[in-house]
């Protein structure tokens, strides 16, 4: 029972207890301790026999990288990618401390980052060692990626580094990355993202005192701008509802998630802004849509102009074709399992890695479970989690068996 100098709890799971200690590091924001996480790592590529190589990215934000090398090192290689960092915690809504991994008696394990993502760091890692531990070779290199800040969008970390000379050395043909969990038998699968859109769309107007009726005021072009964004809501709303074929991720969700404006109660404001969190599907043609929110503002009156705090323009999707080799080889070692396709409703690094025109799945085989990422009380089962440790020992063995290409030979 005893695992790397640590004993686990009496009948408990090694890789259990494994994923518990890892859990308790507190990697979370607005600081998270990257250098624990980087220790725990260190131990880890030690305990494996790999080496692990650290590249700073920007300062104080640092990709470690394990490389288990292939037979045949020249063929792409296998990409296993995870985040080290989670999201704050609300801790009075908290039925247990969310740093304390507590674990109840039906096998639940309670902890910020349960789901996201610390449970598929350490399927891969112990899905590495068991294969090691068999004695097995695969012909593909294999890394496993562990990256800081994916959870504030990943500037200082995937998206900086997928440029470096560092990544592109790693000749990697295809990546797993996080996914999402599934309340149902099945397992859900992701191949492509929504592109997220953050606008703010300024209103002038004349301003003046609060007693009369001005002409052509700030609040009313903002009215009629919100109207125009929330109306196009409802639309997309009622096409999820109404719909047996959409999911989340094949709609464009709009939220009004920010209003400014005015100085006092009597002051009519000279300016007012309202900003929006778009996040559009990849069947979505951007620049009709962009040109649907020029004409929005331009009816809106006189001056009324927008701009971006963010917007990702790249529409990579990952093929799921039959013939395509690496999809047929990921639903081959899943064939056991129904899986869902879907595109991720939200955002994660795969957005990253599918622009520089790598595939990309999202995948965290996690059912009946509920999503609970980013939210409280987050956990996950260890059966659920132990069952994901075999399932990743399949996809990376066939994964790193897949027949050079032509481009490759």
């Amino acid at each position: 029972m005893d695992i790397c100098g640590q004993s686990s709890p009496e009948g408990e799971d090694p890789s259990v207890s494994l994923f518990r200690e890892y859990l308790r590091l507190k990697t979370v924001h607005p600081d998270p301790d990257y250098d624990a996480a980087l220790r725990f790592l260190d131990r880890m590529a030690e305990e494996l026999g790999l080496p692990i190589k650290k590249i700073e990215v920007c300062p104080g934000r640092v990709v470690a990288i394990m490389t288990w090398e292939g037979t045949n090192p020249s063929l792409k290689s296998i990409l296993l990618n995870s985040h080290t960092d989670v999201v704050p915690v609300f801790q009075e809504h908290w039925k247990y401390d969310a740093f304390s991994a507590f674990k109840d008696a039906e096998g639940n394990i309670y902890a910020r980052g349960s789901q996201d993502m610390k449970c598929v760091t350490i399927q891969y890692i112990q899905a590495i060692r068991r294969l090691k531990a068999e004695g097995r070779k695969l012909m593909r290199t294999v890394h496993l990626m562990f990256v800081p800040d994916e959870e504030v969008g990943g500037h200082k970390g995937m998206e900086t580094f997928v440029k470096h000379p560092e990544f592109q050395k790693l000749n990697i043909g295809f990546a797993l990355d996080e996914g999402l969990a599934n309340p149902g038998e099945a397992f859900t699968v992701f191949y492509g993202e929504r592109n997220p859109w953050w606008i703010t769309v300024h209103c002038p107007g004349s301003p003046g005192h609060g007693s009369r009726f001005v002409e052509n005021t700030a609040a009313e072009k903002l009215r009629h701008v919100m109207n125009s964004f929330l109306d196009f809501r409802e639309k997309e709303k009622h096409r999820l509802n109404t719909s047996e074929c959409f999911t989340l991720g094949d709609v464009t969700t709009v939220n009004m998630t920010m209003v400014k404006g005015g100085v006092a109660y009597n002051v009519i404001p000279a300016e007012m802004d309202v900003s929006f969190d778009l996040r559009i599907p990849p069947t979505v043609n951007l620049q009709e849509f962009e040109r649907q929110i020029k004409q929005w503002c331009k009816e809106a009156g006189e001056d009324v102009t927008y701009e971006f705090a963010q917007k990702h323009m790249n529409q990579n999707v990952t093929s799921t074709e039959e013939n395509d080799p690496w999809w047929s080889t990921f639903s081959g070692a899943c064939k056991n399992l129904t899986l869902e396709k879907e595109i991720f409703p939200a955002a994660t690094d795969s957005r990253f890695i599918r622009a520089v025109g790598i595939p990309a799945i999202g995948f965290s085989p996690m059912n009946r479970t509920p999503i609970l990422l980013h939210d409280h009380n987050e956990f996950l089962n260890e059966q659920v989690f132990l069952k994901g440790i075999s399932v990743f020992e399949r996809l990376i063995s066939a994964l790193a068996s897949v027949p050079a290409c032509p481009a490759e030979a």
